[in-house]
């Protein structure tokens, strides 16, 4: 289910934060875009990027 996030007019008004959003989000496989808002303002965007590695089969013959 998608969550719906209605933001204060002037915050939707400021393309600025939002542009920066769209670059972090571009390009991302997996990971998280996390904003850090302060008195209703966006004032912080991080973002964590995990590098997934394939599965690899089960080596029932491994010893250590």
């Amino acid at each position: 289910m998608a969550a719906t996030h209605i933001l204060p007019a002037e915050a939707s008004n400021d393309p600025d934060w939002i542009a920066l959003v769209r670059e972090k989000v571009a390009g991302l496989r997996y990971g998280v875009v996390q904003l850090v808002v302060h008195d209703g303002r966006v004032t912080q965007i991080e973002r964590t990027e995990r590098t997934r590695l394939p599965a690899s089969p089960a080596r029932p013959d491994y010893q250590e």
